[in-house]
């Protein structure tokens, strides 16, 4: 796509270009999140923005480009978080319960995460694999969990042979499940797994069985 020549402002409206932004993004990620990638329109997001399609393209070079940007701002939430855990001050077992219950209780507030990373596993990560941002961000919650392990088992407390890799999978499955599968779980088996009553049931069996995997012994794979 050729480069678009910077837009003429809507009369009235002297915002900020990274105000712009950021409301492009919270309507564009709402739109995906709803429609899929497929059937997104940049028009609607441009309608509900009180913006142009133009504008859109010039801050971010086009639909394809406009969802990449809301992966990559959507992953950078959950990372951003995760560095934020304060893990030099809490022994190995409460630090790894507490990057479990954040990573629970983030999941449940972001269902559009949930839904964005869904749509994207439809399009086999392609816009993923496309952005050097993505690739960089993963790697800080690695070496959170690895730290954590690293901790654990120097004191002789974590004897499980798990890399961080594994344990984030682990983690996140349940997460992540617990929220895309809510509705056909619910049908299945009459269970609402977001219920208010189940809530801090599923939060402390997360944690529970991560601490059960870690402290089972070295002969767990």
């Amino acid at each position: 796509m050729s480069a678009v020549p910077p837009p003429t402002r809507p009369a009235g409206r002297m915002r900020d270009a990274a105000r712009t932004q950021t409301e492009i993004l919270d309507a564009a990620t709402e739109e995906f999140a709803r429609q899929g990638y497929a059937g997104a329109r940049v028009d609607e997001i441009a309608a509900r923005t009180r913006t142009t399609k133009r504008m859109i393209y010039y801050y971010f070079g086009g639909k394809e480009q406009l969802f990449t940007a809301v992966l990559e701002r959507a992953y950078a939430e959950i990372r951003r978080q995760e560095q934020q855990l304060d893990v030099e001050h809490l022994d190995p077992v409460a630090a790894i319960r507490r990057l479990a219950e954040l990573t629970f209780d983030h999941h449940e507030a972001h269902p559009d995460f949930i839904r964005l990373v869904s749509i994207e596993n439809i399009h086999e990560a392609a816009h993923m694999a496309a952005s050097p941002t993505l690739s960089k961000l993963n790697t800080p919650a690695i070496d959170v969990i690895s730290r954590i392990l690293e901790a654990g088992r120097a004191d002789g407390v974590f004897t499980a042979d798990v890399d961080a890799i594994d344990l984030h999978l682990m983690i996140s499955s349940f997460c992540f499940f617990r929220v895309a599968n809510r509705h056909t779980f619910g049908t299945l088996f009459g269970r609402d797994l977001i219920a208010a009553g189940t809530r801090e049931h599923y939060r402390r069996m997360l944690a529970d069985m991560v601490v059960a995997y870690l402290t089972a012994g070295p002969g767990v794979k």
